[in-house]
């Protein structure tokens, strides 16, 4: 056998002598065990190992150990060849050349290249399990802990993806070192601490040769720097120096040949495991190729299949059935293990049909739930009782379902799925549950808004002090009433005691809070309301009546009562009094306003007036600051603006009875008629001389006279002197232009059309001086008008004030 010079041969039993470079002080020690081919060695490190010749016969090539120098790789690598572990040539001897050049390889490498079929992937023998056992068992007991990394090379590639093959040979590796007896000193050791395991897959040689070339060459590449850390070659502990690689390698050689516990398995045993390994694959093949299983699967896609279990199952039980008599003959261990194999991978392979089987049965389920708890809701059923009808019913169905779904040759827990249904309805029937709810509680929260705002409103114009109290027994009256049919509108739903209970708190709240907002934002029309207080008591009498002020009233007093009137709505809004607790706000704001003390005259008194002010303050005794309105200091200042705000109306009272006072006093002093008197004696003389001037005089006197009446000159000048000055101007001439009509149409006979009602004298004056003196605007239009009785008319004009006035009083009337 000729080889390269880089080559050289091992017999067996001898040791081996290898002398690297010099100037190399260590190198990766690559060392290949190859059971039965050299070809990949050749193309992967450019070495020239012996191949075989196909078209010479299939026989054992490689005999011993070869190594060479790979070429091209860095750092300086070397490869060994060894010879195959399946060769028929050496026998079952249990001392074979072969064990001991594997263990030896195992020992001595850093990366180890193992050649596997991609059929024997899972095979118990084929796949050199066994050999890897007694390998695992031996080195642990001879060898120190190392790494060496162990590449799993997949010959001949077929379509199953890598990484579904990766698993299954890691898996077999792995129960092959649980399986393994070790010493004490490993008996907790992983395999991590010993391997690095590493998969590739290669195409076929044969049939795809340029493929095949094209993946040595990428797995080419991983040799490059394979001592580098994370590189392809393992942690390299106890590595020694190249000058001591020789005698490092015949002691390692010397503890193998001597070591008597190797051993492989039989040779029937790896026949059996090759050939039922085959046909389980291709019933596997088959089950996958069925027209029944394709036809299942595709209609599995769109919705349930009715008796999908009893389908399925008899497709695999032929497939079973001819799996066992054709396996009938081989090894029982190997048969029986094989027939589990084909059974978990036929179920692992049709187990998501069953899975989506289960998810349709779950999604029909669960719609008719939602179906049929709409339709009994609809009914007016109570709504926990529907939800357990509905619940006990559609769980009834779905087991049913499982059952029809179930396969013979599993035992496949469909627990999860039910579970997961019954969370799914738990969830639905729960959010059905919140929304129905809500519903109702915004419905009674509604009933609630509508039946509290409008009387609280109300109650606030009054501004009296029953105020608060008649808010609180309409709010306990309309709360407890919402109460109660909110109790028998979610009776079927079956409420916890806790929910109940928190239900009617937040209904109770919520109607107090309803109160509270109302307060708040009447609370900002505070001043606007006092002012209509202050016009209403001001402007009329007891009896509702408008005041017209003669001179005989006394506006002091009436002045006291409208200020206490409005002083008492400010007492009213200052504070949210709901709770039923004490207060002296009234009382500190009418000794604190109303008599005085706080407005401080003389300069001197300022510091001590400004200290002792009650009202000095952004809080109330007794009050909690939650139920806070108005401050004192807000309080304060309200009240100064208001004062001012209703001075006008004072000044046009005090004004009216000044002119009534006027208008009264007709007679001139008496001085006046003397002058009179004495200077116009000549007159007098004269008219007595003179009987047409009496009768000119006479004439004047009754057109003045039915002037006078006409237009009702003593009520103008109630108002002022200038007021009726300007009022009888601008009325003289229509009032002399009607008089002469009516002498006219009486001198003719015809009767007179009747008067259309003159505008009140009171109204002119008003207009007039609004167009003089406009009113501010911060004094509303209440605070200047009346109730004005015509007189020419007989027409009476209430005003909006006393409309009011009169309503508050029937509502608080009402509400009490």
């Amino acid at each position: 056998m000729s080889k390269a010079s880089t080559t050289s041969s091992v017999p067996p039993g001898s040791p081996i002598v290898a002398s690297p470079t010099p100037s190399s002080p260590s190198w990766a020690h690559k060392v290949v065990w190859w059971t039965g081919k050299s070809t990949l060695l050749n193309h992967l490190f450019h070495t020239n190992f012996r191949e075989m010749d196909a078209l010479r016969g299939r026989s054992q090539t490689t005999k011993g150990i070869w190594i060479a120098k790979c070429v091209g790789i860095e750092p300086f690598t070397i490869a060994m060849d060894l010879e195959g572990t399946d060769g028929r040539e050496r026998g079952e001897d249990d001392t074979a050349f072969e064990k001991q050049s594997a263990l030896f390889a195992l020992a001595i490498a850093d990366i180890v290249l193992i050649n596997m079929w991609c059929h024997d992937i899972g095979r118990e023998q084929a796949a050199n399990k066994p050999l890897l056992k007694t390998v695992f068992q031996v080195m642990m007991r001879l060898f120190s802990p190392r790494k060496t990394t162990l590449l799993f090379v997949i010959r001949d590639k077929t379509k199953t993806p890598l990484e579904y093959l990766e698993p299954i040979l890691r898996e077999d590796i792995q129960k092959i070192w649980n399986a393994v007896r070790k010493p004490e000193a490993h008996k907790s050791t992983p395999l991590s601490e010993f391997f690095n395991v590493e998969v590739t897959a290669l195409s076929s040689y044969e049939e795809k040769e340029e493929q095949f070339k094209e993946q040595v060459a990428q797995l080419r590449q991983r040799f490059f720097h394979s001592i580098s850390p994370g590189g392809l070659a393992g942690d390299r502990q106890g590595v020694v120096p190249s000058s001591g690689f020789s005698f490092s390698a015949q002691q390692i050689w010397k503890i193998i040949k001597e070591n008597k516990d190797l051993d492989l398995p039989a040779h029937k045993i790896m026949v059996a495991t090759v050939r039922c390994e085959e046909i389980a694959n291709e019933k596997l093949s088959r089950i996958s190729a069925d027209q029944g299983w394709l036809a299942l699967e595709e209609a599995i896609q769109v919705g349930p299949v009715p008796e999908f279990g009893k389908k399925l199952s008899c497709i695999l039980d032929t497939y079973f059935s001819e799996y066992d008599m054709e396996t009938i003959y081989f090894d029982e261990g190997v048969r029986t293990t094989k027939r589990q194999q084909l059974n978990s991978k036929a179920l692992d392979f049709v187990q998501p049909a069953y899975t989506a089987m289960l998810g349709h049965l779950r999604s029909k389920v669960f719609d008719s739930f939602k179906t049929r708890l709409e339709q009994l809701l609809n009914k007016g059923e109570g709504f926990a009782a529907s939800v357990r009808t509905c619940y006990k019913s559609c769980m009834l169905e779905f087991d049913r379902g499982c059952a029809d779904a179930a396969i013979r040759h599993a035992n496949w827990d469909a627990s999860k799925v039910r579970e997961k249904l019954r969370r799914d309805i738990d969830g639905y029937a729960s959010s059905v549950r919140s929304a129905k709810l809500s519903e109702i509680i915004a419905n009674y929260e509604k009933k609630l808004t509508v039946a509290l705002i409008e009387p609280v409103e109300s109650l606030f114009d009054v501004g009296s002090e029953d105020t608060w109290p008649s808010i609180r027994r309409l709010l306990k009256r309309e709360t407890e009433a919402a109460l109660l049919e909110l109790s028998n509108a979610v009776a079927g739903f079956e409420l916890d005691q806790a929910t109940s209970d928190t239900m009617v708190q937040n209904l109770r709240s919520y109607a107090r809070n309803v109160v509270e907002k109302k307060a708040r934002e009447d609370a900002g029309k505070v001043l606007i309301r006092m002012k209509e207080r202050f016009s209403t008591v001001f402007n009329h009498d007891n009896d509702s009546m408008p005041r017209v002020w003669t001179g005989k009233e006394d506006i002091r007093a009436i002045l006291k009562d409208a200020h206490s009137a409005s002083l008492r709505v400010l007492s009213v809004m200052a504070a949210i009094r709901l709770d039923e607790k004490p207060d002296k706000i009234e009382p500190l704001l009418f000794s604190s306003l109303m008599d005085g003390t706080v407005a401080v005259s003389s300069s001197r008194d300022r510091s001590i007036g400004a200290s002792a002010d009650p009202l000095a303050s952004s809080t109330w005794e007794e009050v909690s600051p939650k139920d806070m309105l108005i401050t004192p200091v807000q309080c304060k200042s309200l009240w100064r603006q208001f004062r001012t705000e209703t001075e006008y109306m004072v000044t046009q009272a005090i004004s009216a009875q000044e002119a009534h006072r006027r208008s009264n006093n007709r007679l001139p002093p008496p001085w006046a008629i003397a002058a009179m008197a004495i200077l116009g004696f000549n007159e007098f003389m004269l008219l007595l001389k003179n009987p047409l001037y009496l009768l000119i005089l006479f004439v004047v006197y009754l057109l003045s006279k039915a002037l006078w009446v006409q237009m009702d000159i003593a009520k103008e000048f109630q108002h002022g002197t200038m007021a009726g000055i300007i009022s009888i101007s601008s009325r003289f001439l229509p009032t002399v232009m009607n008089l002469l009509r009516r002498l006219a149409e009486e001198a003719q006979g015809h009767t007179p059309e009747a008067p259309r009602p003159q505008q009140s004298l009171a109204s002119q004056i008003f207009r007039h001086q609004t167009q003089q003196n406009p009113v501010p605007s911060s004094i509303p239009k209440s605070s200047v008008s009346s109730n004005i009785s015509s007189t020419d008319s007989d027409v009476e004009y209430s005003s909006p004030n006393l409309m009011l006035r009169r309503s508050m009083e029937t509502k608080e009337a009402e509400l009490s």
